[in-house]
C-alpha cells in the first residue's frame, strides 16, 4: 500500500479509524490504530456524558474529557492521532478550539458543511483540516469557501458513502441509489478536487468511506481514485475498542438483516444494529420529557421520539433495552475479537491478494 499524505504527515498504512460516539472509540482504539500506521480517531461526540464526574455541566465535561482523550493517546502512540468532530454538535466551536490548543494532528469534520473551520487555526497550529462530505458539490463548496475566505484548502477530504454507519449524509431514498455510490461519487469527487489541485499547485487526497470492510475492498476503491481509506465498522470487535464487551457482541450477533435504516432524532436516516429499544420507539413508546444536554443543533426535543445521545451511552455498555448499536451494513461479517494488529496484518494481506 502506498502511503497517505495529508499536509506534511505521512501516514504508513493509508487507513484512517473512523470516529465512533458515542464512547467507542476513545483514546485506547485511537492509540492502537496509530500504532500500526494508520491514523487513530477520537470521537468527541458525547464526552460530555463519560467525563459527568468532572463537572455537571455537559460543555466543561467535554472539554475535560478531549483533552484527556488526546493526553492519554499520546501516552499511548507517537503516531497520528485525529478527532472527529460533528458540526451539528452545539459545542462544535469548543471541541475544534480544544483539538487544535492540544495539537491534534488532524480534525476531521462530518455532519454539516465545516464552513469556517480554518478561522479557529491560529499562526502556530500544527492540526491538518479534513472534511468529511457525501457529494461533489460539498466538497467544491468547502473548497471555494475555505479559499475565498481563510487562503487555505482542506488537507485531505473524506467522502462518506451510504454504506457507512451511524448518520447518514443522505435522504431515506438516496441510499440504495446507484447514483449515490460510494464507486460513483469517488470519481466524481477525485474530478472535482482536481480543478482546485491544478489550479493552486496543491494535493487534496480523497479519502473513501462507508461499507469498506477488507484489504480487496480498499484495492478496488484506491483503483477508482482513492488515496486512502476510512474504516469505523472493521475496529469495533478488537480488544482495543472503547466500547464495552456487550456492545461487541452485538456485532459478532448481528445478522445480515438486523442492519437496518432508522429515523434519528437529528433529522437524518442512520444505520443502526436492530434491538429492544428500536421496537419500542416504532411503536411510540419512547418520549423524552426533557433534553438534559442540548448536544445537537437539529434536535428538537418536543418532535423526538427519544434522546439519541442517552441512547448511544446505553448502548456504550450494553444496555440494548434502552439503547441501540450505529454499525456499517458489514457489521454481521464480524465473527471473533481480534486485535487492531491482526486485522491491519488481515487487510495488508488481502489488499497484497487482491492486486
Amino acid at each position: 500500500m502506498k502511503a497517505l499524505k495529508i499536509g506534511d504527515l505521512s501516514i504508513a498504512v493509508p487507513v484512517i479509524q473512523g470516529g465512533m460516539g458515542v464512547g467507542i472509540s476513545l483514546s485506547g482504539l485511537a492509540a492502537a490504530v496509530a500504532n500500526e500506521g494508520g491514523v487513530g480517531v477520537i470521537s468527541s461526540a458525547g464526552l460530555g456524558l463519560l467525563y459527568k464526574d468532572f463537572s455537571a455541566n455537559y460543555l466543561e465535561a467535554s472539554i475535560h474529557g478531549l483533552k484527556e482523550e488526546i493526553r492519554k493517546a499520546r501516552e499511548l502512540t507517537l503516531g497520528v492521532i485525529g478527532v472527529n468532530i460533528m458540526v451539528a454538535m452545539t459545542n462544535f466551536v469548543d471541541m475544534v478550539k480544544t483539538s487544535i490548543a492540544e495539537k491534534a494532528d488532524i480534525i476531521i469534520a462530518g455532519a454539516g458543511l465545516p464552513l469556517d473551520l480554518p478561522s479557529f487555526l491560529k499562526k502556530d497550529s500544527i492540526t491538518r483540516l479534513v472534511p468529511i462530505v457525501s457529494s461533489a458539490r460539498a466538497a467544491r463548496i468547502i473548497c471555494e469557501k475555505w479559499k475565498t475566505n481563510y487562503d487555505y484548502l482542506p488537507d485531505a477530504v473524506i467522502v462518506e458513502g451510504p454504506k457507512a454507519g451511524g448518520h447518514l449524509g443522505f435522504k431515506a431514498e438516496q441510499i440504495e441509489g446507484v447514483d449515490y455510490s460510494l464507486e460513483k461519487l469517488v470519481p466524481e469527487i477525485v474530478s472535482e478536487l482536481k480543478v482546485f489541485e491544478d489550479k493552486y499547485n496543491t494535493t487534496i487526497p480523497l479519502i473513501a468511506a462507508g461499507g469498506i470492510y477488507t484489504g480487496a475492498d480498499i484495492n478496488e476503491i484506491m483503483k477508482l481514485g482513492a488515496s486512502g481509506v476510512q474504516m469505523a465498522t472493521r475496529f469495533v470487535t478488537t480488544h482495543e475498542c472503547d466500547a464495552s464487551p456487550a456492545f461487541k457482541q452485538a456485532y459478532i450477533d448481528a445478522e445480515e438483516k438486523e442492519i437496518e435504516i432508522i429515523k434519528s432524532p437529528v433529522g437524518m436516516p442512520g444505520r443502526a444494529i436492530f434491538s429492544n429499544f428500536i421496537q419500542k420507539v416504532r411503536d411510540g413508546q419512547k418520549q423524552p420529557k426533557k433534553c438534559p444536554f442540548k448536544c445537537i443543533k437539529t434536535c428538537d426535543i418536543d418532535k423526538s421520539p427519544y434522546c439519541i445521545i442517552i441512547a448511544l451511552a446505553n448502548a456504550l455498555k450494553g444496555n440494548f433495552e434502552n439503547g441501540f448499536a450505529f454499525a456499517g451494513t458489514n457489521a454481521f461479517r464480524a465473527t471473533k475479537i481480534s486485535s487492531v494488529k491482526e486485522i491491519f496484518q488481515s487487510l495488508i494481506k488481502e489488499y497484497k491478494e487482491s492486486r
